[in-house]
């Protein structure tokens, strides 16, 4: 019998940072913006990426990973294709959370906002960014639907590949981009004997934003 402890006694005395309202930035765009900066800057390999959560119509919460594409004051956009489950939900239902996790800081962040579709330019431009082999894959996969096996979108990136061969990559009209315009935020930095900061920035009836603390 091993004598490791197990998942019931493993413990982190968080000890890397703290969180005050007089460090805090007045906007959380800035607060986060400040963070990510941090994490990219401490090598943190997936510094962008974050758990997106939506509800789709059988009542249940779906969570993934998806990167963050972008940020300014209107919000943050990640990229999909538009046939997708996800899209599916966020046509259901565009009320999303997001969860930003930096294990090496000890930092966590938490918002709840609504999903827009970007406009086409937006996503154009993004679309003609990414690197070839990328742009192949949005026009190969059949995101989120049943494949055979992994030979049929195999086949799928030759036949493509064959298609766009000596020309650019158009953006498929079913791929895009949303922005997540967020109402609420939770910073959550790790503090020694679970007493962690957390604190809240929600937005007002006058697009204002205030900020509290709650209890760890």
């Amino acid at each position: 019998m091993s004598d490791k402890p197990g998942i019931e006694k493993h413990r982190i005395d968080y000890q890397k940072s703290i969180l005050l309202e007089s460090q805090a930035a007045l906007n959380p765009f800035e607060q986060f913006n400040v963070w990510l900066k941090e994490a990219e800057t401490a090598g943190i390999q997936d510094f962008n990426a974050f758990t997106l959560s939506t509800v789709g119509s059988n009542g249940f919460p779906h969570a993934r990973i998806v990167l963050l594409r972008g940020i300014d004051q209107g919000g943050f956009v990640f990229f999909t294709n538009y046939t997708s489950n996800k899209a599916a939900e966020l046509d259901f239902n565009d009320k999303v959370c997001a969860n930003f996790f930096w294990n090496v800081l000890e930092r966590q962040v938490r918002l709840y906002g609504v999903a827009r579709k970007i406009s086409e330019a937006e996503s154009e431009a993004y679309f003609n960014s990414r690197p070839r082999e990328n742009q192949i894959a949005a026009w190969a996969s059949p995101q989120s639907r049943e494949i055979r096996t992994r030979e049929e979108l195999d086949e799928g990136v030759q036949k493509f590949t064959r298609e766009f061969e000596n020309k650019p990559v158009p953006k498929p009209p079913y791929w895009g981009g949303y922005r997540i315009i967020p109402h609420y935020y939770e910073f959550w930095q790790g503090r020694p004997s679970r007493l962690h900061d957390r604190l809240i920035y929600k937005g007002d009836s006058d697009f204002e934003w205030f900020m509290y603390r709650l209890a760890p």
